[in-house]
């Protein structure tokens, strides 16, 4: 029997980009899940009967709060709801699934790389009909609604069991647990050859992926070790764990600085790898080569052709605004355009379902292509190993031979976490006022060639979106980019981008903090940094 519950509005439930993440007591709260969850409910139109996918990354929280969806989502109506095994699915499978089964929509719950427990993150998104995460409107309307919302709908009924594979009733919906993996490990193979990564890894080839007791484990395992033959032990922390083994799920240089290590080391395997919490970010080490993520998106677009599923070429090229000009120069000499548009995912599937675009990008490790609607961890090491067996160089001579024919772009991003969120405001709102005063400026040898707060309009939808981030650029390719981030769950995180172009092969093996030490130095008088936040070092560098 359907039930209505008398609730009242929580304040603080505004979704951003990625979803609302909030500390897991927040999400214990009475009705807090609930409340929301409605509201994404209230919030959309024609789903009576239709198909809803759910999952999530396996984290603290996330058994309970899907028990709690599924009874809400067959209350409101919808007819068939689908679940992975044990509640899991990465983010990119869960794009799948609504894709290849023609889903209403999903409600994935996670919060990506940041990290989980008790006292750790939980999230919840809605992603639409094609894949991808909610636009603008729907996530203001599902803010709208939270502000007045004063009833949900769920059922009086036992948990499921979320173990069992198979299919049950709920109310009036039919719910289907499914193996979160077979359906995303069948996709990789249509995209990327097999034999000939099953005949690398049979050569020789050595490799680690790691993991990070996240969500990719059991893909990763699959994949890797049972379909292509890596040997035993390539995957390292698989079991999805809900406090990520203590781990801080974020595969960058300061939460996996051990598979640096590892890449550097006498016994360094041929490439070493990793993904986040929910599976939507990489991190990729040659031997002896760091390949960041923006150099990653220049070198995996520029050799796509070497998977099957991209072998007719690329129809253009994505990146987020912060992230490196590399993956211009490869669009330009490819013959396709390379757009540059505010960070978010949501901003990319304009271009993808236009078909103006094929592979993505962003500065934060997160990479993907027109295959599902979110950015993909594994998917971006798989297509590493396809060029690997295609070209049988090494990460660290394909890296070099991109930039002796493309330049380097030295490339650092400084966070500043938990910032307090008066001054990180105040520091960009004098930035924003200084603009006018920064072209024609000179410090040392770089002159400002100009400055703006970033703008985007979508050639799709002809949507526009403004004050993306400040934007001061140098004559010869230099810049700098000031953004706030929305993805910590306390404070505010201040991202600070640095960039240098070195056409000169004879130039390109300076350590990339000394490289861009001059520009690192403006960064903070430019902004006034410690002034505003009281910060005088990053919290991480990547």
């Amino acid at each position: 029997m359907i039930k209505t519950i008398a609730t009242a509005p929580i304040d603080g439930q505004k979704p951003g980009t990625s979803g609302l993440r909030k500390k897991v007591p927040v999400f214990q709260a009475p009705h807090y899940v609930a409340n929301f969850v409605q509201s994404i409910f209230d919030s959309l139109e024609g789903f009576k009967g239709e198909t809803l996918v759910v999952g999530g990354d396996g984290r603290y929280f996330n058994r309970e709060a899907i028990q709690i969806v599924l009874r809400m989502a067959a209350a409101n109506g919808f007819g068939r709801i689908v679940v992975g095994q044990g509640g899991i699915l990465s983010t990119p499978a869960a794009s799948n699934l609504i894709r290849a089964l023609k889903a209403f929509g999903g409600i994935v719950l996670s919060a990506s790389h940041n990290p989980g427990g008790p006292d750790g993150d939980f999230g919840i998104k809605y992603n639409i009909g094609n894949g991808g995460p909610a636009p603008e409107k729907i996530t203001d309307a599902v803010f709208a609604r939270t502000k007045t919302i004063d009833r949900y709908l769920t059922l009086d009924t036992p948990d499921l069991d979320l173990d069992a594979v198979g299919t049950t009733s709920l109310g009036g919906a039919t719910v289907e647990i499914v193996d979160p993996v077979t359906a995303y490990a069948a996709l990789m193979e249509k995209l990327f050859d097999f034999a000939a990564i099953r005949t690398l890894f049979a050569s020789g080839f050595t490799m680690r992926f790691d993991a990070m007791s996240a969500v990719t484990g059991p893909y990763a395992t699959e994949i890797l070790e049972r379909r292509l033959g890596a040997a035993p032990g390539t995957v390292l922390n698989g079991t999805p764990l809900p406090d990520f083994g203590g781990h801080h799920p974020d595969p960058n240089l300061v939460h996996a600085k051990h598979l640096l290590d590892l890449a550097f080391s006498k016994d360094a395997p041929d490439l070493c790898a990793a993904s986040d919490g929910d599976g939507d970010r990489n991190l990729v080490i040659g031997r002896g080569q760091f390949v960041t993520p923006s150099d990653s998106l220049a070198l995996l677009a520029a050799n796509a052709h070497l998977a099957p599923g991209y072998a007719r070429g690329i129809a253009g090229i994505a990146r987020s605004m912060p992230t490196s000009g590399a993956a211009d120069r490869v669009a330009e000499k490819l013959g396709v355009t390379c757009y540059e548009t505010p960070t978010g995912w949501k901003f990319f599937g304009n271009l993808l379902d236009a078909g103006l675009a094929t592979i993505c990008g962003e500065e934060s490790a997160g990479t993907g292509s027109d295959h599902v609607r979110e950015k993909d961890g594994l998917w971006a090491v798989l297509l590493w190993l396809n060029i690997l067996a295609a070209r049988r160089e090494s990460v660290r001579d394909i890296v070099r031979q991109h930039w002796a024919t493309y330049g380097r772009n030295y490339y650092s991003r400084h966070d500043y976490e938990e910032v307090a969120s008066e001054g990180a405001n105040a520091m960009m709102a004098d930035l924003r006022k200084a603009l006018p005063t920064l072209p024609g400026r000179r410090f040392g040898d770089l002159v400002v060639a100009a400055a703006d707060d970033f703008a985007y309009h979508d050639p799709v939808d002809g949507s526009d979106s403004k004050a993306q981030g400040i934007r001061v650029l140098f004559e010869g390719g230099s810049r700098i980019v000031f953004r706030l981030s929305g993805t910590g769950t306390a404070g505010a995180t201040v991202r600070i981008y640095i960039e240098r172009f070195e056409p000169d092969p004879a130039k390109h093996d300076r350590d990339p903090q000394d490289a861009l030490a001059d520009l690192i130095t403006i960064a903070g008088d430019i902004s006034g940094l410690a002034r505003h936040t009281g910060r005088t070092a990053p919290t991480v560098i990547t």
